[in-house]
């Protein structure tokens, strides 16, 4: 292990080199509202109006627009019906527009799973080699990847700087995420070309559960970045005693079965 005097003089370059590297681009947002009037006067816009702000943000959920719209004048029901009507339009063009990676990211799964099966994309790759699986699990879309592993994602698939779906999960600490993917058999020890292993992400980011069910299922604490920075090192260096604790532990246990 690295000297206290090494980690403090270090430390800012361990925290460079661990950062993760992995560059989603920007998710666009997703606004079907029009413009509604929102004047003051009572009378059928404005129960629109009122109709409309609360049905949208319930993702067009057709059982909440019913209870709604029966509460209201036949008139008034048709106005709001016709822009839901609209909207669903609107945002069904809008979502054609989204790659399937983006929709894997904004867990979308009505327009995804359409579109993997009309077109067989479920492994395909963007520019950085990222699958929707990656994509899901780097937003922490726990549904869209337990769908997306259940019709044949591939898990082991890596990006083009051998960014792996567990990586990304570990570097938020989406732990259920992190779960499903040791299940199914991937390498808890997986590095990139960073020089960068799942733990050493978890450690990163803080992510204390993440680090004790990586260190559980196998992963190496002794693995060392290209600077020769191990996972205890990087907690001591960012100050995380909590992580810190977690590795301690693990390390006494497996000295005490070593003596055993």
């Amino acid at each position: 292990m690295a000297s206290s005097t090494n980690l403090d003089v270090g430390a800012q370059l361990i925290v460079e080199e661990c950062t993760t590297s992995y560059s989603l681009p920007p998710m666009p947002d997703i606004k079907v509202e029009h413009q509604l009037d929102t004047s003051t006067e009572e009378g059928p816009a404005q129960s629109v109006t009122m109709g409309m702000k609360f049905i949208l943000p319930n993702r067009f959920d057709m059982n909440v627009c019913s209870r709604f719209v029966k509460s209201l004048n036949e008139e008034d029901s048709k106005n709001i019906q016709d822009q839901v009507n609209s909207d669903l339009e609107v945002a069904s063009v809008l979502f054609k527009a989204l790659s399937v990676h983006q929709l894997a990211a904004q867990g979308e799964m009505l327009y995804l799973a359409t579109r993997i099966e009309q077109e067989n994309l479920i492994n395909h790759k963007d520019e950085e080699g990222f699958t929707p699986l990656m994509w899901a699990a780097a937003h922490g879309q726990i549904a869209v990847v337990e769908f997306l592993l259940q019709n044949g994602a591939d898990p082991q698939i890596l990006g083009k700087g051998r960014e792996s779906a567990l990586s990304l999960a570990c570097s938020k600490g989406y732990t259920d995420i992190v779960k499903m993917l040791l299940d199914c058999g991937v390498d808890v020890n997986e590095y990139d070309w960073n020089g960068g292993t799942p733990l050493l992400y978890a450690v990163h980011g803080n992510h204390v559960k993440c680090v004790k069910i990586l260190l559980e299922s196998g992963a190496d604490p002794t693995i060392e970045t290209d600077a020769g920075y191990n996972s205890m090192d990087l907690a001591v260096a960012l100050g995380y005693r909590s992580v810190q604790q977690v590795i301690e532990s693990h390390l006494l246990k497996l000295l005490q079965n070593i003596k055993e």
